[in-house]
C-alpha cells in the first residue's frame, strides 16, 4: 500500500485578481486529502471515498470529457486528471485506493485541486519527474476541460509548489514565481464563518464578466490594455470616465489589489507588522464596497478576530465561493482567538464556525 498526501490552501492576499491575469500570494496549508493505493498493472481504476463511502471505477482509455459525470462530483475529478495525464502522453497506470480528506468542502480552501494533485500522483506512480509548474497546468486542464469549470490556476500551483513556512508570490499570467519566508512566530489562522453562497448563485462569474467589460470599454481608447493586469492606478484613473460606476468599481478593486499583494510580500519578508493589518484591512473594504462580495458573517468574524491582542492581520478571502477569513495571528494568541470565536460569534451571526490554525506545508 502506498499513501500521497495533497495540501490544501488559503490566499494571504489577491482576491478575484487570479481571473483578471493578476497576482496572488497563497500558501499550502495543512488541511491535507491522502489517497491510499494499490498500483495495478492494468488501466483500471477504482476509488472508494472515506467521506461518504461513494465509489467510482472507469478505465483510464476510456475517459474523456463527453462522458464525464458517470460516477458523482468528487469522482470527476480523478477522472479528469487521468484524462488530462493520458492526454499529455505521460504513463499512467490503474489502482484500486481510497481517499480520505480534512480539508472543508466548499470553503474555497482549495479541496478540488488536493483531490487532482494527489491523483495525479497516484496515477503518475513511479513516473513523477514531470516539474512541479507542468503538474499543475495538467491539474487545471483537468479541471477546466473535463469537469467544466474554470478557477484558474492557483488551488492546483499551490498544491503541486507549496514550501513550508512560505507563501507564494504568483503572477497567474506568466506562471513565474517566488517563495517568500513568513515571519517566526506568526500563524497562519482560517476561519470558516459557516456561511455559504446560496447554491446555483451567479455572483462569481457576474463579477468576472464585469471586469472583462472594463477591459473591453478601456481597450477602444487604450488598445494595448488586455486584462486589468496591463493597468496601474493611474491609468485606471485616467480613463475612469469610461466606464459605468459598476464597472469602475470592480476595476478599482483589481488594481488595488494586486498592489496589495506587493505590499502585503514585502511586509512579511520585513516583519512589519503595521503593514500588514493595513494591508489587510484594506483589502476587506475593498471586496466589501467595491467588489461587492462577502457576507455579514465575513465581517462579523473580522471584527471578533482584530478584538483580541495578538491578531496582527484579518480579511475575508476566496469571496463569493466559501466562506472563510484569513488571520495573521502571533502564536500566542492563537488559543485567545480560538476562545473568542468560541465564546462570541454564534451569539453575534446564529452560525457555527469552526477556526483552523494551519501549519504551512511542502507541496504534494
Amino acid at each position: 500500500m502506498e499513501v500521497v498526501r495533497a495540501p490544501g490552501r488559503v490566499n494571504l492576499m489577491g482576491d478575484h485578481t487570479e481571473s483578471n491575469d493578476g497576482l496572488v500570494l497563497p500558501v499550502a496549508i495543512g488541511l491535507d486529502t491522502w489517497l491510499a493505493y494499490r498500483p495495478r498493472r492494468d488501466g483500471l481504476v477504482r476509488v472508494a471515498s472515506a467521506q461518504d463511502a461513494a465509489t467510482c471505477s472507469f478505465w483510464i482509455d476510456d475517459v474523456s470529457p463527453e462522458a464525464r459525470g458517470r460516477f458523482g462530483t468528487w469522482s470527476e475529478y480523478i477522472e479528469g486528471m487521468a484524462w488530462s495525464l493520458r492526454e499529455a502522453a505521460l504513463s499512467v497506470r490503474g489502482l484500486d485506493g481510497v481517499v480520505d480528506s480534512i480539508v472543508p468542502p466548499d470553503a474555497g480552501l482549495g479541496s478540488a485541486a488536493a483531490l487532482e494533485l494527489a491523483a495525479a500522483l497516484a496515477l503518475l506512480g513511479d513516473a513523477r519527474a514531470l516539474d512541479r509548474p507542468s503538474l499543475a497546468a495538467l491539474a487545471q486542464r483537468a479541471e477546466r476541460d473535463y469537469v467544466g469549470t474554470d478557477d484558474g490556476i492557483m488551488d492546483q500551483y499551490s498544491a503541486a509548489s507549496g514550501c513550508a513556512g512560505r507563501a507564494i508570490l504568483l503572477d497567474c499570467r506568466s506562471l513565474e514565481s517566488r517563495y517568500v519566508t513568513l515571519p517566526h512566530g506568526l500563524s497562519v489562522v482560517v476561519c470558516d464563518t459557516g456561511w455559504r453562497l446560496a447554491a446555483g448563485s451567479t455572483l462569481v462569474a457576474e463579477r468576472r464578466a464585469e471586469c472583462g467589460r472594463a477591459v473591453a470599454l478601456i481597450a477602444e481608447r487604450v488598445p494595448s490594455v488586455a486584462s486589468l493586469r496591463d493597468l496601474d492606478e493611474a491609468t485606471l484613473h485616467r480613463q475612469s470616465h469610461l466606464l459605468p460606476a459598476a464597472l469602475a468599481h470592480r476595476a478599482e478593486h483589481v488594481v488595488a489589489e494586486n498592489e496589495r499583494v506587493l505590499k502585503t510580500a514585502a511586509a512579511l519578508e520585513t516583519g512589519d507588522f503595521d503593514t500588514l493589518g493595513r494591508s489587510f484591512a484594506a483589502s476587506h473594504r475593498s471586496l466589501r464596497s467595491l467588489y461587492e462580495v462577502g457576507s455579514t458573517a465575513a465581517d462579523a468574524m473580522v471584527e471578533i478576530a482584530l478584538s483580541v491582542r495578538g491578531v496582527i492581520a484579518a480579511r475575508m478571502t476566496d469571496t463569493g465561493r466559501g466562506g472563510c477569513t484569513v488571520n495573521l495571528v502571533l502564536d500566542e494568541a492563537v488559543p485567545a482567538l480560538q476562545a473568542t470565536v468560541a465564546h462570541e460569534y454564534a451569539a453575534k451571526t446564529g452560525l457555527d464556525a469552526n477556526v483552523y490554525p494551519v501549519a504551512v506545508v511542502d507541496a504534494a
